[in-house]
């Protein structure tokens, strides 16, 4: 069973890490165009900066989540290296078990802020509501939960060959 379900969290994984790197590239795209279009045509655009807004969302927490998974999440060992390993681990354990708990009201406060924002029309783009740019927010938080429960049955993920590719350190 811990084989089937870490390699499906492989598969979301990288999934993840294709949406948060898309993310990344498009904000990095817009924005230029965004000043380009006030500074140089003298024509302020509404849409650069919404759109800009929505890919950092994504990419802060669907990253978030590929991030904890990868073990590459900003962390200060500082004290908890100099513990015995017994208490290395209990902190560990801790650690992710706070992740569970905070990633769990995440999921909960931004499910119903989608809701509640669902029908609510985004001025610059007619097509889409608030509820749904702020999807990404339930969705990491449920990414993050799906690794913090890997990790907590399996243990860490951070030498699995998917998490590793293109680490050449």
């Amino acid at each position: 069973m811990s084989q089937r379900y870490s390699d499906l969290m492989d598969k979301v994984y990288l999934l993840a890490m294709v949406i948060a790197g898309l993310s990344l590239l498009v904000m990095t795209i817009i924005i230029p165009i965004g000043i380009f279009s006030r500074y140089v045509l003298n024509r302020g655009e509404s849409w650069p900066e919404p759109v800009a807004i929505i890919c950092m969302v994504t990419f802060t927490f669907i990253g978030a989540a590929v991030s904890y998974r990868a073990g590459s999440h900003i962390a200060v060992n500082m004290l908890t290296d100099r513990l015995p390993s017994a208490l290395q681990t209990f902190c560990t354990r801790v650690v992710d078990l706070l992740m569970l708990v905070i990633s769990l009201v995440i999921f909960y406060y931004s499910f119903y802020l989608c809701a509640d924002l669902w029908e609510q029309p985004v001025a610059e783009f007619p097509l889409l509501t608030s509820g749904q740019t702020y999807l990404p927010l339930p969705v990491g938080a449920i990414l993050m939960i799906l690794f913090v429960v890997e990790r907590l049955l399996y243990g860490s993920q951070e030498n699995r060959p998917i998490v590793l590719l293109g680490n050449h350190g």
